[in-house]
């Protein structure tokens, strides 16, 4: 049985009690009629501090930023209504991209639900299919085992957004306290453990190959920091190359000589063509995103195919796979490793130095190389501008966001990450908007470390609002916009795939940024020409105020490589900067020479 408190409080304070024990310090929230209750009870306390962001929006991808640079639950706070409804994409892209947060959102009291009342919404039908779970609380003794539960269901298993409906009267109400419950859940049990006959099966496929790879995702870094240790243990013991998606960077040292940078639609050569010319392929905490795959009749044809996944929906859904393994990443690594320590069959170490062989020759194609003048007055390509950024940042703890669209793409080609947990991108959903106020979560949790928002000049007006939290609480994070004027990635596929039909992709009334920073309290610089790019730099790292950069960049550059929406891994763009756009792979599977 759980222990009761006698001494019953209002339901706002036995909620602020149940968030501490789950050890809840830092909420992101926006006040309104229904959860004033709640304000109320924060103001008299001061164990949880709460951000006051400029809209509902930017709270979840602040506590995501949060969630995901330390590993805990992130926490929102909003009202009934327009409140909770104006969170729901917050929700969606925690839920397509595994992040735990618990949203509590207000509503009218219980009695009125269904009368459309003031600021009312069905806010539990509108985020069914938002969020992990949801919850409308309707009784105030069930208040305290539900915030529990919550927690629990947010950070278990695959992590996502859990969502509790607050009417007021549950708020004002005394409600009483209830212990977090000691052991396993009655009903929600993922199963983290492996199966140790299938991962005796995955070794035997892997120490038989002859042209392996390991494909790492997100879930790797959601599994705990143990995971990036065991991957490059895995990796060294193996021979295979590594690579990862947009949402893995970092599990896996960039500056590790297996690794082999991102896959996908914008990654490298020899990333893509490995995966293609695969023999085996294991896939760690990746849910075979379309972005990865490209079309799936050609993915990896002729490769056995491994996937480990925390969530066994994900398994068998998008690709077909030979092996199938629902376990947490870290367990499974773990297993895996043992396994192979035990296993004594022999490695064709011949085959693997000639894949090794192979995938040199497609590194030296330099799929990501670009040209940048040092003229005076050239133009600013932003791929340099992404490695300078990346080159000045070197021995500082830097974390990292981004908006969505071609800078998101540069930033993963070109800003290296060795560590786990310092890349933060809207990978499933791709909600421009995200960067700064996930920056803003970054540095509450990190308030020494330097926090990069990487954006577009169009992505970052989405959310431009919160330059004013970044002001009130003195968060030094610096946004370096590079600037195009144009939606970036729409004018590219509006060029190579609309015959350069450039509709409604250009900005015509961007504002000054220098001055919109200053009118946020915050510092304006802004690099015209390559001349003022590392001023720029120097100047926005060397201050500890939050910074805009503006750097206006080429406009017409486009992102390369680049596999065409329908488009096979052996089918990719090269760009200009390469005298052929062909691939190395042949239908067969053999590799050309």
């Amino acid at each position: 049985m759980n222990a009761v408190n006698t001494t019953v409080a209002s339901g706002a304070e036995t909620l602020l009690r149940a968030l501490k024990a789950q050890g809840v310090e830092v909420i992101f929230g926006y006040p309104g009629g229904a959860v004033l209750p709640i304000y109320d009870a924060i103001f008299q306390q001061n164990a949880i501090r709460h951000i006051l962001v400029r809209h509902e929006q930017a709270a979840v991808h602040a506590a995501e930023g949060y969630a995901r640079s330390t590993g805990k639950v992130g926490v929102v706070l909003v009202t009934s209504g327009p409140g909770a409804t104006n969170a729901v994409t917050g929700l969606v892209d925690a839920l397509m991209d595994s992040i735990p947060v618990v949203c509590l959102t207000g509503q009218v009291p219980t009695h009125l639900i269904g009368n459309d009342a003031f600021q009312e919404a069905d806010t539990t039908g509108i985020t069914r299919q938002a969020t992990k779970h949801n919850y409308l609380v309707k009784r105030s003794d069930d208040l305290a085992r539900i915030v529990h539960e919550a927690f629990h269901v947010a950070r278990t298993g695959r992590p996502g957004p859990v969502l509790i409906d607050l009417p007021k009267d549950i708020l004002i109400n005394p409600a009483p306290y209830t212990e977090a419950p000691e052991g396993p859940h009655r009903s929600y049990r993922p199963r983290t453990a492996p199966d140790l006959t299938l991962i005796a099966e995955a070794v035997s496929a892997l120490k038989g190959a002859k042209r392996p790879i390991i494909y790492t995702g997100g879930g790797l870094i959601n599994s705990g920091p143990e995971s990036a240790e065991l991957i490059v243990q895995l990796a060294k013991l193996t021979g295979a190359p590594v690579t990862s998606t947009l949402m893995g960077l970092g599990a896996f040292p960039a500056s590790n000589p297996a690794f082999l940078g991102m896959l996908g639609m914008h990654g490298t050569y020899e990333a893509n063509l490995a995966m293609h010319g695969c023999d085996v392929m294991l896939n760690i905490g990746a849910r075979f995103d379309d972005r990865v795959t490209g079309r799936l009749n050609a993915f990896a044809p002729h490769s056995k195919k491994i996937h480990i996944d925390i969530d066994p929906s994900n398994i068998n859904k998008n690709v077909v796979v030979d092996i199938a393994i629902a376990a947490d990443a870290t367990e499974a690594l773990r297993a895996l490793i043992a396994a192979w320590k035990q296993d004594n069959s022999r490695q064709d170490t011949a085959a693997l130095a000639e894949w090794w062989r192979m995938i040199e020759t497609w590194r030296e194609k330099d799929s990501l190389r670009f040209t940048q003048s040092f003229e005076k007055g050239a133009i600013i390509k932003p791929q340099h501008a992404i490695r300078r950024l990346w080159e000045k940042t070197q021995g500082r703890e830097t974390y990292v966001t981004t908006e969505v669209g071609q800078h998101q793409m540069w930033a993963a080609q070109h800003f290296r990450f060795d560590k786990p947990n310092r890349w933060m991108t809207s990978g499933g959903l791709g909600t421009m908007g995200y960067g700064l106020p996930a920056a803003m979560g970054v540095q509450i949790a990190h308030p020494d470390a330097l926090v990069i928002d990487i954006a577009g000049e169009a992505s970052i007006l989405m959310n431009i609002q919160e330059m004013g939290t970044l002001a009130q609480y003195r968060l030094p994070v610096k946004v370096f916009i590079l600037n195009n004027e144009y939606m970036g990635m729409v004018r590219q596929w509006q060029e190579l795939l609309h015959g350069g039909r450039y509709s409604e992709s250009y900005s015509a009334a961007l504002p000054d940024f220098v001055r919109l920073a200053e009118s946020f309290h915050a510092v304006g610089l802004r690099a015209e020409s390559i001349d003022d790019l590392d001023r720029v730099i120097d100047e926005m790292l060397a201050t500890d105020r939050p910074v805009i950069a503006d750097i206006h960049v080429d406009r017409a550059e486009n992102c390369f490589p680049m596999i065409p929406s329908g488009a096979a891994h052996n089918e990719m763009l090269l760009g200009p900067e390469h005298e052929s756009s062909a691939a190395g792979i042949t239908d067969e599977g053999l590799v050309l020479v």
